[in-house]
């Protein structure tokens, strides 16, 4: 880790984090969340960011829409492949949003020493995704989907849907 990333990390107040997120990107983030702010990091005009929220860009690029509203106790955290997320999408209470995924096609290793793949996600305009669903590496979600509570998208969804389970499955076409 870079001595930047290091004091941007820990030295850097909550407050001081906040002022900055509305200066330069006129977003609200809550002064008990936690943002990494660093070059690859866009966040939209008008986004809020609720309280207890982890946002990690260090390791690839995160960039968040206008508009959007992210709840208490999300985590995001963009790596190589990078995540965006488009305007207007909701984010439900404790989603998380993971960029990368372990290795684990030897089974003579562990999975922990296998490495990592980042493939990065996409997530589309006016989606709302409920609380507890975790976005996995590598997902695509469609405009105006919506994502049920307690799913997990590993996979692609089409525009227009309603998706639910694990892994999330269309149950509805939106009309």
């Amino acid at each position: 880790m870079k001595t930047m990333d290091i004091l941007r990390r820990f030295l850097l107040p909550a407050s001081i984090v906040s002022l900055i997120g509305y200066a330069k990107f006129g977003c609200k983030i809550s002064p008990r969340a936690e943002v990494e702010l660093t070059p690859k990091l866009r966040i939209g005009r008008g986004t809020q960011i609720s309280s207890f929220v982890k946002i990690k860009a260090a390791d690839g690029e995160l960039v968040i829409g206008e508009r959007v509203a992210i709840a208490t106790g999300v985590f995001i955290s963009a790596h190589e492949g990078g995540i965006a997320i488009g305007d207007d999408t909701m984010v439900g209470p404790n989603v998380a949003i993971v960029g990368v995924n372990y290795r684990y096609d030897r089974l003579d290793v562990p999975v922990q020493f296998q490495g990592q793949t980042s493939k990065g996600i996409k997530i589309g305009r006016d989606v709302w995704l409920g609380a507890n669903v975790v976005v996995m590496d590598g997902a695509v979600i469609g405009d105006h989907t919506i994502v049920s509570p307690g799913s997990t998208v590993s996979g692609s969804l089409p525009d227009r849907v309603i998706a639910g389970g694990s892994p999330a499955k269309v149950v509805f076409k939106r009309r």
